[in-house]
């Protein structure tokens, strides 16, 4: 069995040293969803799912502290360019900028390529050296394995988050590493889009 989402995953980090990944998946087996992958100062790795069901799915492939589920709400402005994204606990309004240089690059091969477990598997050993604890093929679990193929990338500049209500400070300049899975987020906070492939790899 193959399971494909193509969508987008945010990634940036915030001064009072909270990691955050938002996950905006338009197709899938699923109905169209959001979900939040955070870590905080610590090191405390929280999900929030929009239904038991996607929180299960997600919980089997990454590791988490702790599971909430809530509603998971992604609003897209394209003209003012941000996203203002609520789950539980979340509430964060993020400020998008242009083309980062490989989003630029992306941008010129054909989508039907850069989404392929092909084209993830030769970019493999480019991430690994060029993008800290970046990783486009890897480890799912349960005799799984994991494509990231990236079609595109913009910047993150701007960020207003609060977690349980309180301020989160502002957008750190870089990511550190988070520990959810085989992968990290890009260093620079940024949006990406992206099909995740999840496969048994024969």
């Amino acid at each position: 069995m193959i399971d494909r989402y193509d969508g987008h995953i945010l990634g940036l980090a915030t001064a009072d040293g909270r990691r955050i990944v938002v996950g905006r998946w338009l197709r899938s087996r699923w109905p169209p969803f959001a979900d939040v992958m955070t870590e905080d100062a610590v090191g405390r790795r929280t999900l929030v799912a929009p239904t038991r069901g996607i929180a299960d799915e997600i919980a089997a492939t990454y590791a988490f502290d702790d599971v909430v589920l809530a509603r998971v709400e992604v609003r897209c402005d394209p003209v003012a360019r941000t996203w203002c994204v609520r789950a539980g606990p979340l509430d964060v309004v993020v400020t998008i900028g242009g083309p980062t240089a490989l989003g630029a690059l992306l941008t010129s091969v054909p989508r039907v390529l850069t989404r392929s477990r092909a084209f993830a598997t030769a970019a493999d050993p480019v991430a690994r050296a060029v993008l800290r604890g970046v990783r486009t093929r890897g480890a799912a679990g349960a005799g799984r394995r994991e494509w990231y193929g990236a079609a595109g990338q913009h910047r993150v500049v701007g960020v207003r988050a609060t977690w349980d209500s309180q301020p989160c400070g502002d957008l750190l300049p870089t990511v550190p590493p988070v520990r959810f899975g085989f992968s990290s987020v890009p260093q620079r906070p940024t949006v990406t889009a992206v099909r995740t492939t999840i496969a048994r790899d024969d």
